[in-house]
């Protein structure tokens, strides 16, 4: 009987155990919880519950701030995901982005189950009320469906509302090119209220860090150097309407230009100053280079103009490469000069000889004259020539002239070159050097030492 009465004891320890075990696990929230309630299924109640029939109309916008009958505010926040690429000829570039938006709607607060329930996931947006907002300046527009749409709202427990969308834009971008390539161009992303005024639905951009780029952004003739939000409300005769925007400020690479366009314009102006240092009588080797090289200049301005708008203005690189190509055609022009010059000189050449030989024929003959005549016809000539036996004071004087010339260091230099044309070959050595140096020097100081109102 003992052995009995104490294993009946502790068997009936043990059940009391086991079942105060199992109260205090079910019995406890969390325990109670995790045996009766599936959360899925109560998402599908809450959801029931707060968008079924004749409880949820999309079609009315949420109250205001507190309850009040003043306008929706909706934060908005965005990512920007890529920027692939930025058109000049059409004036427009494209980005990818995040898009969120943030509201409060006092009608859809809900239970959260003891903070179990952190917020509800919708995938269709036509469910709830959502903010009328569009891209003012956006010319073509599409959502991302791969695999899924890239779009879902979260809907928190105190009746907060989060939107986000995944889309890519392409926006236009008037730029102002007179400084190209040298400029830095701001291009724009305006966000606005297509139906809604300011009376009923307000944007602010959200508070802390609103718009993000992603890190390592590489654009291939661009650098991204910052970007500013603002706000930019329209006015028109039906009222008065919410918008936002983003200014981007882009500045172009220069290397690419540096190696692709100047670097070759410079190449091909020193290349026509080589016909300065050819012989005046290598008429082909001179045209073929002078030719050449111009043509090659006009096809390059072409093809740099080709790649841009029409614009009316005058650009920075039309000023390069018109200087550029006025210096070649003028070493060409130079050559015309020159060969003009050097057939000038022959014909003087020429009448030089002919009239020495005309001297050097009347010479002989006087010779032969005075050999004829006597002594005192010689001396009859030579009288007027000496008087008292001192000379003229007219043939002193021109002696004088002779004897001392004016000292000049230039007529000295060009005296070494007896011929115009040569003189026209060696003062192109030296000016057209000297000039395209200045005007590179008033060039590069003018774009590139420029005060930011004058980019503005």
């Amino acid at each position: 009987m003992p052995k009995i009465t104490r294993s009946r004891i502790m068997a009936s320890a043990q059940v009391q155990c086991a079942v105060l075990c199992f109260l205090l696990y079910y019995l406890t929230p969390s325990g109670c919880m995790n045996a009766k309630i599936n959360f899925r299924e109560k998402e599908k109640q809450i959801l029931d519950q707060i968008l079924g029939p004749g409880r949820y109309d999309a079609r009315i916008r949420p109250s205001g701030i507190n309850g009040t009958d003043g306008p929706a505010v909706v934060s908005v926040n965005i990512f920007v995901r890529s920027i692939s690429k930025i058109d000049d000829v059409t004036m427009e570039y494209s980005v990818q982005l995040t898009f969120r938006e943030q509201w409060l709607d006092e009608r859809l607060k809900f239970n959260n189950l003891g903070g179990r329930l952190k917020y509800l996931t919708l995938t269709e947006a036509n469910r709830v009320w959502m903010p009328d907002l569009f891209f003012s300046n956006e010319k073509e527009g599409h959502f991302h469906n791969i695999i899924m749409p890239n779009v879902y709202i979260r809907i928190f427990p105190n009746g907060n509302v989060l939107y986000s969308i995944r889309i890519s834009l392409t926006l236009s971008c008037p730029m102002n090119l007179k400084l190209y390539p040298l400029d830095k161009q701001t291009c724009s992303l305006r966000m606005a209220s297509y139906g809604w005024t300011t009376d009923d639905l307000v944007f602010l951009w959200k508070e802390g860090d609103p718009v993000q780029v992603v890190k390592n952004l590489h654009l291939p003739r661009f650098t991204l150097e910052k970007f500013l939000t603002d706000y930019c409300n329209s006015k028109t005769n039906t009222g008065e309407y919410s918008c936002l925007k983003v200014d981007l400020l882009f500045k172009r690479e220069f290397s690419y230009y540096l190696i692709q366009i100047y670097i070759p314009c410079c190449m091909l102006v020193i290349v026509s100053w080589v016909s300065f240092w050819l012989d005046q009588g290598a008429v082909p080797a001179r045209v073929s280079l002078g030719v050449t090289t111009l043509l090659t200049m006009a096809t390059q301005s072409s093809g740099i103009n080709a790649s841009l708008p029409p614009v009316s203005y005058t650009k920075a690189i039309d000023v390069w490469t018109g200087v550029c190509l006025t210096f070649v055609f003028g070493a060409l022009l130079e050559f015309a000069l020159v060969n003009y010059a050097s057939r000038s000189d022959m014909h003087r050449e020429n009448m030089k000889k002919t009239r020495r030989e005309m001297e050097s024929a009347v010479n002989m003959d006087a010779a032969s004259d005075l050999m004829d005549t006597d002594s005192n016809a010689t001396f009859t000539m030579q009288k007027p020539l000496v008087r008292g036996g001192v000379l003229d004071p007219k043939m002193r004087q021109c002696e004088i002239r002779i004897s001392t010339p004016r000292r000049n260091c230039c007529r000295l230099w060009m005296s070494k070159f007896p011929t115009r044309s040569k003189r026209i070959d060696v003062i192109s050595r030296i000016t057209f050097p000297l000039v395209f140096a200045l005007f590179n020097l008033a060039y590069w100081s003018t774009y590139l030492f420029r005060d930011e109102d004058e980019e503005k």
